[in-house]
């Protein structure tokens, strides 16, 4: 072993041992029951009641389900987004974060911890979200290539909503504002985008708004990728997956490394 790869390997380790703390006691605490439940909850609260109404207003797919999937899995993954904000502010105001500062560790070790863990909340989440889906009737319709494309472009998301709530729950370091502080949000942003209803259900003044923010273009985003038997999904072309990829690399890059400034801070 060089002296390279020692130190390396060092930190691997340390990394996934910090991992370990955090994924070991979510079987426990109901944080991986909540990743279950929580997509499995929005299935039935949402597909139930609006998939008879929808069927008079339109929607321009084949199925409702093929229209709401994507909105499905957007709540799946912001309920882990809620969840690393949790964790992340609970860490901070118990003084971990301090403490990790003074150990022999690089500084971001923790955030690529919680991170890691964050990532392991996700995966389950989307998976019992494409069940549900399934369930209700979705499909892929795309080649392979784009339901891979679908599936890295949830875990995409998923991560940036993460990043937000680690980077808001650490600098708040109260678990409870945090939290609040995300919900209200995701809630608007949620209920206002072309994830539920199309955008030209809309009343006229809001309808621009309601297509173009970030939640409705990470939903034309999977719909295109996810397919239609109808072929109205949308290509699979730059025009149509390029702005919702765009938020997602920008939020990315903007948020994670706003994480990483502040772990370098608290190691000074």
């Amino acid at each position: 072993m060089t002296t390279i790869e020692a130190p390396r390997r060092r930190v691997v380790l340390q990394g996934w041992v910090l991992a370990l703390r955090l994924i070991r006691p979510s079987m426990r605490n109901g944080e991986v029951v909540t990743a279950v439940l929580a997509p499995t909850v929005f299935t039935l609260g949402f597909y139930v009641p609006l998939n008879r109404v929808m069927s008079f207003v339109g929607y321009g797919l084949s199925s409702y389900a093929q229209f709401l999937m994507p909105m499905i899995v957007m709540q799946a993954v912001s309920f882990c987004g809620t969840a690393a904000a949790f964790r992340a502010a609970a860490d901070a105001r118990d003084g971990l974060d301090a403490r990790f500062a003074t150990m022999p560790m690089p500084s971001v070790t923790p955030l690529l911890a919680r991170t890691v863990a964050m990532g392991y909340r996700i995966v389950l989440s989307l998976l019992t979200a494409l069940v549900c889906g399934h369930v209700i009737g979705f499909r892929f319709y795309g080649s392979w290539w784009h339901t891979l494309g679908f599936v890295a472009f949830a875990l995409l998301v998923g991560v940036l909503i993460g990043l937000v709530g680690d980077l808001l729950g650490t600098l708040s370091k109260s678990p409870e504002a945090t939290t609040q502080a995300l919900v209200l949000p995701q809630l608007i942003l949620g209920m206002v985008s072309s994830g539920l209803v199309p955008a030209s259900q809309f009343p006229h003044w809001i309808q621009g708004f309601a297509r173009d923010q970030p939640i409705s273009q990470f939903v034309f985003t999977l719909r295109a990728l996810a397919g239609d038997r109808s072929g109205r999904a949308g290509a699979v072309s730059w025009a149509v997956l390029g702005p919702g990829i765009g938020w997602a690399a920008a939020g990315s890059l903007i948020f994670g490394g706003a994480a990483v400034l502040v772990a370098l801070r608290r190691q000074r």
